[in-house]
């Protein structure tokens, strides 16, 4: 074990501090600033800062030239109000660290903690604290940032906790792991009138409730499905509050989500086109916007076959679990410079699920995740 007791208390106090201060996507600050603080105690080699916005990479040089291995977790936490009662509750209403990701940025805390200890013995290995992972903005901000091109990585890691899974129980497959998904925003726009006179406006009312149902009904298939698409109506909206006023105005908002971006791309050919015929039939003018983009996330059989080594040789029970799991993951975007893998590590079987006001990370995890990747190190470094 390479961490003491002494490593755990104060690793675990770093988690409950961030949990204490969560801050949403592009907000980062404070935690940017703590867990340089953090890295810098560590003595890396480099610390890169301000990475696609907050984001903060430790460089851990080995003795001789090799490849570079990327360790990726997440700075942002949801804006959703906590509602645990514990006593390292956060701070700051109406925002909680209630995906995990404090524990994620432990888990990398405690990897350069021995990293510190033992240089990897060839290449190097760049932890990255990437910010904005939660609006699907983070990881695209950071590969397109000129001071990542020379952390360029030869393979990528990174993992998510997951309730639903038995604690410590590792889901790891190749292939898509996480769907590709996307916000799409509809706006119609119309002609208010009064509200007695119902006639002499447009109103997007009857198109909004024929279209609902019709993109909903594009959903079909389950994650394991190629050509498994969902489509959620998120929200909706329709003129000003008030009695006197037939609408003109309206919106709908929904996500799609399908197993792959080519799916992604048909799906929103179909949502586009049904929409301007619910808009073009009664007389409305349509724009519509794409928001929170997620391509799917894939993992690479060179990169599972690493993980797969690490789990086995650190005695963590692992399998395909219920993967594909439809949720979104901006992990995905590594995969296209590099092969990527990601693991799921079990949070408990009843634990409260992810973005639920009662969810809290649960630390046991914290030395497994740290000894997996460490492992992964090893095995490909030295």
């Amino acid at each position: 074990m390479p961490f003491s007791q002494e490593d755990l208390d104060q690793l675990v106090a770093l988690r409950r501090s961030l949990h204490r201060h969560p801050e949403v996507s592009g907000q980062e600050q404070w935690t940017a600033a703590k867990i340089e603080d953090v890295l810098a105690r560590c003595q890396p080699d480099r610390i890169v800062k301000g990475l696609g916005g907050h984001g903060v990479a430790a460089v851990f040089q080995g003795n001789e030239q090799g490849p570079t291995l990327l360790v990726r977790c997440e700075l942002d936490a949801l804006p959703i109000e906590e509602k645990t009662g514990l006593a390292y509750s956060s701070e700051i209403p109406g925002k909680g660290h209630l995906c995990g990701h404090d524990g994620h940025m432990t888990i990398l805390a405690a990897t350069a903690l021995a990293l510190h200890r033992q240089r990897p013995g060839r290449g190097r290995v760049v932890l990255l604290f990437q910010p904005a992972e939660e609006d699907g903005s983070g990881a695209a901000a950071v590969v397109s940032d000129p001071a990542f091109a020379d952390l360029s990585p030869d393979l990528a890691f990174s993992l998510h906790n997951l309730p639903g899974l038995p604690l410590g129980f590792a889901g790891l497959k190749a292939g898509p792991v996480n769907c590709a998904s996307r916000g799409i925003k509809l706006r119609f726009e119309g002609k208010t009138a009064h509200a007695s006179q119902p006639e002499t406006g447009v109103s997007p009312m009857p198109a909004m409730a024929a279209l609902m149902p019709v993109l909903s009904g594009l959903s079909k298939g389950t994650q394991a499905d190629p050509d498994f698409t969902l489509v959620t109506i998120t929200h909706a909206w329709l003129g000003e509050e008030a009695f006197g006023i037939a609408p003109g105005d309206g919106e709908i908002w929904a996500t799609l989500r399908t197993l792959t971006d080519d799916g992604m791309a048909s799906l929103c050919e179909t949502a586009e086109r049904l929409s301007q015929e619910a808009a073009k039939t009664r007389g409305l003018h349509l724009s519509f916007s794409y928001h929170d983009v997620f391509d799917h996330c894939e993992n690479a059989p060179e990169a599972v076959a690493v993980l797969e080594q690490a789990l086995a040789d650190e005695g963590v029970p692992f399998g395909p679990a219920n993967l594909p799991m439809r949720a979104s993951e901006d992990f995905g975007r590594f995969r296209k410079l590099c092969p990527a893998a990601m693991f799921f590590l079990g949070s408990g079987e009843d634990h409260p699920a992810l973005h639920n006001p009662d969810y809290d990370f649960p630390e046991e995890l914290i030395p497994i995740g740290a000894k997996v990747f460490l492992r992964a190190i090893r095995n490909q470094l030295g």
